[in-house]
This record gives C-alpha cells, sequence and structure tokens, in this order.
C-alpha cells in the first residue's frame, strides 16, 4: 500500500542521522516523503551531524559512523530537500487578540485551519526531525503545534525525535491548554546528554551553550501522574510507542524508530518499548 509521510526540519540545521533514519525505512517501504520547513527555506544538516570524527561530549565518542556520514550528506547535497512546503504559506497564524477586527479574523483563521485539517488526508503520518535546530523555530512555532493537532485529532502517527518532541509537549488546544502527552508514555533527550556548551545552529553565527531548556524536565511535566517520561540512560536506544506518538530519544534511535513508525502503519503497532 502506497503511503505519504509529511517531514517536517528546522531551517536552522536538523542532524543528519536522524534525517536518514526514517527516510530510509520509508524508501524501503515505497512511502513517499514529503518536505516541509517553517517559512518554505531549504533545511540543511548540521555540520557536526556529517563528521563521523566529530565526538559527541556528553557520550564522549563520536555518533555518527562513517557510513552514515557518507548517505547523510548524500541526502542533504540531493535534490530531495529541494522546494519543500512552507508552513507559512499553508497554516495560518492565530491573530493577537487586541487585533482589530478580532472576532473576524479569529473566525478566518478557524475556517484555514478546517482545510488543514482536510489537506492532511492525503498523508499518513508526521515526522519532526531533531537536531538543535528546532530549538529556535520548531518548539514554540504556533503553526507547527496546530499541524501536531491536526494529525492527533485525525488520529494519525506522529514520530518525533530528539529535541522535535518539544513540538508535542508544545502542542495544546487553546481552550483547555492540556498536554497532548499527558498520560502518555515518552523518551526524548535526557539531561545525561544535554550539552554543557557548544549548542550550535546551522547558518548563524551563535553558540547557545547549553540547551535553553532541559527537555526531559518538560517531558516529566507533560506526561503528568498516569504518563511516564523514560531516559533509558546507559541503553544503547531508546524509542517509545505510545499511539498515536512515536517518540526517539537522540541519533542513534533514528533508524529504530522509523523501522516502528512503518510498523505502526502497516502492522498497527500501539504500544512498544516499556
Amino acid at each position: 500500500m502506497s503511503r505519504t509521510i509529511l517531514i517536517v526540519l528546522s531551517e536552522f540545521g536538523y542532524w543528519g542521522e536522524e534525517l536518514v533514519g526514517p527516510l530510509t525505512a520509508f524508501d524501503k517501504q515505497g512511502y513517499q516523503s514529503v518536505i516541509a520547513t517553517p517559512t518554505g527555506k531549504r533545511a540543511h544538516a548540521l555540520p557536526p551531524s556529517l563528521d563521523p570524527g566529530y565526538v559527541d561530549p556528553p557520550l564522549g565518542r563520536s555518533v555518527t559512523t562513517p557510513e552514515v556520514a557518507v548517505e547523510a550528506r548524500r541526502v542533504d547535497e540531493s535534490n530531495r530537500l529541494d522546494d519543500p512546503l512552507s508552513l507559512a504559506d499553508w497554516i495560518p497564524e492565530r491573530p493577537y487578540n487586541s487585533a482589530d477586527g478580532y472576532l473576524r479574523k479569529v473566525e478566518a483563521y478557524y475556517r484555514e485551519l478546517g482545510r488543514v485539517a482536510d489537506d492532511i488526508a492525503r498523508y499518513d503520518a508526521l515526522v519532526i526531525v531533531g537536531g538543535s535546530g528546532p530549538i529556535v523555530d520548531l518548539a514554540n512555532n504556533g503553526r507547527v503545534h496546530d499541524l501536531v493537532l491536526a494529525f492527533v485529532r485525525a488520529d494519525k502517527p506522529i514520530l518525533a525525535e530528539c529535541y522535535g518532541i518539544a513540538c508535542l509537549a508544545f502542542a495544546r488546544d487553546w481552550e483547555d491548554r492540556a498536554s497532548i502527552l499527558w498520560g502518555k508514555h515518552v523518551t526524548g533527550h535526557c539531561k545525561e546528554y544535554d550539552y554543557k556548551d557548544g549548542t550550535g545552529f546551522f547558518g548563524v553565527d551563535f553558540n547557545m551553550g547549553p540547551p535553553p531548556y532541559p527537555l526531559e524536565y518538560i517531558l516529566r511535566d507533560a506526561t503528568g501522574p498516569d504518563g511516564r517520561y523514560h531516559g533509558n540512560v546507559g541503553k544503547e536506544t531508546s524509542v517509545i510507542v505510545d499511539y498515536p506518538f512515536v517518540t526517539a530519544r537522540s541519533t542513534p534511535d533514528s533508524y529504530p524508530a522509523g523501522a516502528k513508525l512503518v510498523e505502526v502503519l502497516e502492522s498497527g503497532l500501539r504500544r512498544y518499548g516499556w
């Protein structure tokens, strides 16, 4: 069965393996992959993610094999990432309450969201690729949140990796502000694996130092007393399936996460990893 996957990439840099892992699983299955970015600019891999000699500071070792580096560079330099969909052109922006004619504008906003709900009928799943870039332009992006909510309401699976998982924690209905992860089991970048210094981005000369927020703490709070965050520190991989969410902790989890999303779509997998 032919399926189409929507893949969202940051314009400030994605981690190479975190795109290549799922993409390899989708290509093998014969799926079509459609790329989207916040404003339609072409996404690029973070340079360290293409370098097998780069040593990840928290782990004290390289996290990119020579084979993955070659494949990630091949994808990054191909035309597969050219001409991405623009979320800014597709998904409406919620107006400020202080805007002139607010009532009419918010009515128009909800009408457009209804069209987005119709548009996503062509997609079978959503993927939010990780890396440090999502910290900048995906995590607190209202359009990304509305896209996530549209997939949740349509009961379609969502795979999020590394710092891309913040989008799930922050995507909330404006009526009750409740986390969509409440009561769910998830994984994500744990404190032990966070940088103390050197969080960088593509296209800007800026070293943030440590990440601006500890994703683990956000996920622990977002899942609530009936859900749970799983760091799986010390285990080489950490992938959790709690439908409709597939979450992957970090780089080594990219290939198994892609395979698990295929299993969700083809075999009806609903729970895995805890």
